[in-house]
């Protein structure tokens, strides 16, 4: 038996995720930003697709309305690159759960990846995955201090060239 039975499209838990994920609108409506029935849908199936393909099973309501409640507020997300936005950050989310062996909590990765996104990275989705975050679960296998914050980007690149 599947797990994907369960979220088959139409199914209880799915219309409950898409719910939760609505009612998020509240709060971000005052950010100019909303989401549509479909592009909570949408979330949902990337959750569910993230998980499956970094071999993760989630129990509860997951990380999508933490990271909507997080991101909302960023200057680098408006309306017409949100849903997308959202979809990219859930899938960059689950990857580094795995690449940082567990060793950070959920909040703190969330966390993690908001200030870098507003701060060195500026936004971009690419460097936040391919290089910032990228030094953070290196640091963190290695045994570095979990509480990487992303700013010291110039020691761990000139390293790298080394």
């Amino acid at each position: 038996m599947s797990f994907d039975l369960i979220l088959f499209p139409g199914s209880l838990f799915q219309k409950q995720a898409v719910s939760e994920i609505l009612k998020c609108n509240e709060i971000t409506r005052h950010y100019m930003l909303t989401l549509t029935q479909q592009q909570a849908a949408e979330l949902v199936e990337t959750r569910s697709l993230s998980l499956r393909d970094t071999g993760r099973i989630e129990f509860g309501g997951g990380i999508i309305d933490r990271i909507i409640k997080e991101f909302c507020s960023s200057p680098y997300i408006w309306q017409d690159n949100y849903a997308q936005t959202l979809n990219d950050l859930i899938e960059i989310f689950y990857y580094y759960k795995n690449e940082t062996l567990d060793i950070i909590s959920d909040h703190d990765l969330i966390k993690i990846m908001k200030k870098c996104f507003d701060g060195e990275c500026q936004g971009s989705l690419d460097l936040l995955k391919g290089r910032t975050l990228d030094r953070m679960a290196r640091s963190l296998r290695y045994g570095c201090h979990p509480e990487f914050d992303g700013t010291n980007s110039r020691d761990t690149e000139e390293n790298d060239h080394e």
